[in-house]
Order: structure tokens, then sequence, then C-alpha cells
């Protein structure tokens, strides 16, 4: 019942984040508001509202965590929480220069960047499994993106390299929350990732939109709602859930957002995705499903 419960959670989590790259882009529409901005109110919002749940729940149960030993230093929490950032960052800069239909086909390479990174990292050599199905998503990747119509002339390769730069950073996300600070609370660690996420953040961008007076524009509605499903409740999800089930399971889960993204900017942005996208959306997916069916019989 547990694996049952963090698959849920890691789905759900999943879903949420893949509704991001649409309201990224309603925010860009606006003409004035910058990507600085934009990450900026989302971090900071989610982090107000993480701490918020997390002191809220010990005042009203002050023992709802006891049965957590919490030996890791917070430290290395509040670090591995640059890799949430860089996601937020690096992401929010490939949707500003491709279609969210695009960008968010580019942060599912994390697929295979992930096993790259096992290898390199932890020496986890890959299955022929796994790297005929690299093969497969590649495949569905060109097709995804509509290479063959288009040609590569017509591509925004700055915009693509983003896009491979947040599928990395998302991938090691991925890893490091199933690795880090599983002795603490979801809640309390969340905060304290998305805590080290907002302080990476606003050295890089200065919230000076805190005293601008821009949030008095809709830019803190943008902010709530980024935080809401982009930076509250996916790692609060992915935290509670990722460690019942491992990387193998949730990497089938998250690829929940593929299909929601791809949704929300067909009715939502009326974004054009032909036959042929559609074809390796689905290829991706089931290449997915079938890298980790195994997996995911084990686990559940």
């Amino acid at each position: 019942m547990e694996k049952l419960k963090g698959a849920i959670a890691v789905f759900v989590g999943a879903s949420s984040f893949g509704v991001l790259s649409t309201f990224v882009k309603q925010a860009y529409a606006q003409d004035y508001y910058t990507l600085g901005q934009v990450t900026g109110v989302q971090v900071i919002f989610g982090m107000i509202i993480l701490w918020m749940v997390y002191w809220l729940i010990q005042l009203l149960n002050p023992t709802a965590n006891q049965s957590y030993t919490k030996k890791s230093n917070k430290w290395k929490i509040l670090i591995s929480g640059i890799s949430t950032g860089l996601v937020s960052i690096i992401y929010y800069k490939c949707v500003q220069l491709v279609p969210a239909s695009l960008a968010i086909v580019l942060l599912m390479q994390y697929i295979w960047i992930g096993t790259l990174i096992e290898f390199i990292v932890f020496k986890n050599k890959p299955s022929s499994r796994q790297l005929i199905g690299i093969v497969i998503v590649l495949i569905g990747t060109l097709l995804a993106t509509d290479l063959i119509e288009q040609g590569i002339d017509k591509l925004n390769w700055t915009g693509i390299a983003y896009g491979l730069l947040a599928a990395t950073a998302y991938a090691s996300f991925l890893i490091v929350n199933g690795r880090i600070g599983n002795d603490y609370p979801p809640i309390q660690k969340s905060a304290l990732m998305v805590t080290g996420s907002c302080i990476m953040i606003c050295c890089i961008f200065p919230p000076t939109f805190l005293i601008s007076g821009v949030l008095g524009n809709s830019i803190w509605h943008f902010g709530f709602i980024l935080s809401l499903f982009g930076t509250v409740i996916p790692p609060l999800l992915f935290a509670y859930g990722i460690p019942k089930i491992g990387y193998s399971l949730s990497g089938i889960l998250s690829s929940a957002e593929l299909p929601v993204a791809i949704c929300m900017s067909y009715f939502i942005l009326r974004e054009v995705v032909n036959p042929i996208q559609w074809t390796g959306v689905l290829l991706i997916l089931a290449t997915v499903v079938w890298l980790n069916t195994k997996s995911q019989e084990t686990s559940l």
C-alpha cells in the first residue's frame, strides 16, 4: 500500500509539473515579465507556502514527525535544491525560445540523460534493454520535434540546447531527490530544497520586482499558480513518493508530464501539433513504459 501511495504521489506531481510551460508562455505573453521575475516569484511564493504548511502541521500535530531520525545534514538538502532551481531557470528559458510542446519533449530527454548520469556517477551500467529504449526515445524525439517536416535550418538550436540542459538538471533532481534527506519529513525536505533553490535563483536574479511595483500587476497571479504546480506540489509529492518506489518506477510515472503539457499547449495555447509529432510523443511514452515494465511489476 505504501508503494502504491508513492506511485500515485509521483504521478500527480509529474502531472502538475506538466502544466507549467503553458502558464509560463502566458506570463511571457504579457511582454514585460522577464525570466528572472517569473522564476523568482515562483520560488519565493513556493518557499513561503511550504514553510507555512510545515509549521502549521507542527502546530496542529507536534508529534507528527517524531518517527523521522533526521540524521542528514540540512546543508546537503539545501544545496541539493540547486538542481530544482536550475530546472526552473533553464526550462523557462527554453520555453521562452521554443513552443511549449517542443520544450516538454526536450525536457523528456531526462530519460536517457538520467541513465547516463547513473552510469558515470554511480557506475550503474545500462542494460541492452535500456540502450534500445534510448535509441527509440531519440527516434521519437525526432518525430515529436517535427525535424523531418521542418528541416534542421528552421529549428531554434539555442532553445534546443536549453531544453537539453533542463533535461540534465531534471534528471539530476530526480536522482538527488531519491538519495538525499529521506530521513526528514517530505514537507520539511521540500521546504529545505526549495529554500536552497530560492537562495540560488535570487543570487542570479536579484528579486527587485518585490519593490519595483511589478507585483501589483498580474505577475502575483502567475507566481501563485507556478509556485503551486511547480514548486510546492511536485517536490512535496516527489519527496514522499520517490524514496518509496525508486528511480526506475519514478521515471515511468514522471512521464505523465509529457501528455499533460502537450494537451495544455494544444488546447490552451493553440499550438499546432501535427500527427507526426503525436506519433513521436506516443513513441516516447510507450518506450518509457517498456523500459520500466519489470521494475514496475517488482515494485508494486
